[in-house]
């Protein structure tokens, strides 16, 4: 069983509805009694970094979930938001902690062409990786949906599975042993997106 985090941040039925056309069982919960029950984490978010952990912190989910991740080695995919909260720290709305599970850094992009920001559209994915879980069967190059003004800054580079330009290369996938991220929603990125859940 697949857990769907819900800490109050953005639509996540979406996430949701494309399991569930896959044919992949999930639930969306805050309930850690349901949670502690799952096979894989699945992390979804949209808005505000420091917001989001102001309500992980507060509901004592983050915790539990650092239990969970590096304790316990459940496997779990962070999606934009939920990619981004997986690293240290982010310097949006004034700087806010993370969940640390990753060696990164969250910033915004610091774009100096007319590229307007946030990042919104579909935009092609580079795999950097030739054994990437994420991208079996999907084509180097392939489109995806993003929507962001922030990106990870990754300390070790080896663990970008994907990168993409827009304006500047940054990490738009990452695989780090059971932990993953993805800086674009593949529940919205069509067949790609599908293959990638999948």
């Amino acid at each position: 069983m697949i857990a769907i985090i819900d800490y109050g941040m953005g639509n996540i039925q979406s996430v949701k509805n494309a399991l569930d056309y896959l044919g992949i069982y999930s639930t969306i919960t805050d309930k850690k009694e349901e949670i502690v029950k799952a096979d894989k984490l699945l992390l979804p978010g949209v808005g505000s970094y420091r917001r989001a952990m102001e309500n992980l912190e507060n509901s004592g989910m983050a915790a539990f979930l650092k239990h969970l991740i590096f304790e316990k080695q459940v496997p779990v995919l962070g999606i934009c938001l939920g990619m981004q909260l997986l690293a240290g720290y982010s310097d949006e709305d004034g700087g806010a902690n993370g969940l640390n599970l990753l060696n990164a850094e969250v910033k915004k992009f610091d774009i100096s062409s007319d590229l307007p920001v946030p990042h919104v559209g579909f935009n092609s994915v580079h795999v950097e990786k030739e054994k990437s879980i994420l991208f079996r069967d999907i084509e180097d190059e392939s489109d995806f949906y993003f929507v962001h003004s922030f990106r990870i800054r990754m300390e070790n580079q080896h663990f970008a599975s994907g990168t993409t330009c827009y304006g500047e290369k940054f990490v738009s996938a990452f695989e780090e042993n059971h932990i993953y991220g993805t800086q674009f929603h593949p529940e919205k990125s069509q067949s790609n997106g599908l293959q990638l859940l999948k």
